[in-house]
């Protein structure tokens, strides 16, 4: 600790009889913090007060929020504090609602396990829009995902109909080199 072997110099010094401002310059600090230091007793830590945040009146609430209706949304919750008077920013907030977000998060997720070749998940998703003679179309993207390995195939699509999940579906399993069960 920096501050003990300061303190031990300063202490040393003064007792071979130097002065606090020869110590002060030889070791490039203040004449004010060589008194401090020599004054200062072994291992001294300054506690610091603890005072409370802007938040603090409204932890009960936001506890409840959590716990009971599972609202993690830091928007929603600043929203709803705000209208009871919080005037504090929402750094403060996200930090409070962290470490419960992560614990529900752990609690409420649950790996489903398969053997290979036992299982594939598939999903839609939009992928934004392109444009054909001035027609705009909705481009969908089709992911196949391999439960066991976590392998996964993806293909672009116009729709999500019957003919289009049977022509994607066609080419993950070529893709995957089977079918599953």
């Amino acid at each position: 600790m920096k501050l003990e072997g300061e303190r031990r110099k300063v202490k040393e010094l003064l007792e071979q009889g130097m002065s606090q401002t020869d110590i002060a310059e030889m070791l490039g600090m203040h004449r004010h913090t060589v008194r401090a230091l020599s004054e200062r007793k072994k291992n001294h830590v300054q506690k610091r007060s603890k005072r409370g945040s802007k938040l603090d009146p409204f932890k009960d609430y936001l506890l409840k929020r959590i716990q009971e209706d599972y609202v993690f949304n830091c928007e929603k919750l600043i929203q709803e504090i705000k209208q009871r008077g919080y005037s504090g920013g929402s750094t403060i907030l996200k930090e409070f609602v962290q470490p419960y977000r992560k614990a529900f998060k752990e609690s409420h997720t649950r790996r489903y396990e398969t053997e290979p070749g036992e299982q594939m998940q598939v999903d839609w998703k939009e992928a934004g829009h392109y444009q054909i003679d001035g027609e705009v179309i909705p481009l969908m993207i089709f992911v196949a995902t391999l439960s066991y390995s976590r392998m996964s195939y993806a293909c672009f699509a116009e729709r999500q109909d019957r003919e289009h999940l049977l022509h994607c579906l066609t080419n993950a399993f070529e893709y995957f080199g089977g079918v599953t069960e």
